[in-house]
């Protein structure tokens, strides 16, 4: 086995395993609580995923270096790991999200993920994002981009009036009127428009063709988005920031979509938040 297809065998493995611990807990009566805001949610099930998919990308990569939604205790994260803040530019890393869509997962819906990707010099080379709730899984490895082992592509819809689009990121309350003509011009422009409230997962609908684009105007976490821009990439669809440059981690906004209307969403974003290109 290659370094890629074990880091891709480890990735798949790993967000199983933690999706299994969140999933035991599902609609049982998790006691949500409170990060910067009070729709900022977090939980013990998204802790006790995290340190699974943790425990087990350890045992096949000692002293991985990861970056993790949620803070943990090195003590407990395991012996040797290098824990960091942001994608390191050079070398070898992991990024984690234990639960995409931690909102939908405390209020019952089925529509959130586990979500792990192998980094290399800040760009993924191998990802899975888990949706234990309703049995499917993305994958993108160095040979193939699937949903539940079936190969999957970008959808071949060429008329915006007929795209489904994403909308991905999460708006505090105080403020959101600025976004109004952002979601006017969207709303104009495309055929159907939803918000899933789990940004990975929407991400992996681009990628397997059930959603024609999505965007983020902001700049996205990187837990949030790297799997699925590799899952995108993969599937044959594009991923750029909102001046249509190719999307990296430290971009600003980010915007998928499977080509064929790239352009027209970007000047739908840029004209919504009042960019000049």
């Amino acid at each position: 086995m290659t370094d890629e297809s074990h880091r891709a065998a480890t990735a798949e493995r790993a967000a199983r395993a933690g999706g299994v611990v969140a999933r035991g807990t599902f609609r049982d009566g998790v006691t949500p609580e409170t990060k910067g805001d009070k729709n900022d949610l977090v939980s013990t099930a998204d802790r006790d995923a995290q340190l699974q998919v943790i425990s087990t990308i350890s045992q096949e990569f000692p002293g991985a270096t990861l970056v993790c939604e949620e803070e943990v205790e090195p003590v407990d994260a395991g012996s040797g790991l290098s824990l960091v803040d942001s994608v390191p530019e050079t070398g070898d890393a992991w990024v984690v999200d234990p639960i995409d869509g931690t909102g939908n997962y405390l209020r019952g819906i089925q529509f959130w993920s586990t979500v792990v990707a192998a980094v290399t010099d800040g760009e993924p080379v191998a990802v899975a994002t888990y949706m234990p709730a309703l049995e499917d899984i993305y994958t993108a490895g160095p040979e193939s981009v699937t949903r539940n082992d079936t190969t999957m592509q970008v959808s071949d819809r060429e008329d915006p009036e007929t795209f489904a689009v994403g909308f991905n990121g999460w708006w505090p309350v105080t403020g959101r009127s600025e976004w109004t003509p952002l979601f006017e011009g969207t709303i104009e422009q495309f055929g159907d428009i939803r918000r899933f409230g789990a940004m990975q997962g929407a991400l992996a609908l681009v990628a397997s063709g059930g959603l024609d684009a999505a965007f983020m105007p902001t700049r996205p976490q990187p837990w949030d988005s790297l799997a699925g821009v590799h899952l995108v990439r993969e599937a044959g669809g594009m991923a750029t920031d909102v001046y249509g440059d190719r999307w990296h981690v430290d971009s600003e906004g980010l915007v998928v979509s499977n080509g064929n209307a790239h352009d027209r969403l970007l000047e739908t974003i840029q004209d919504g938040i009042g960019l000049e290109v």
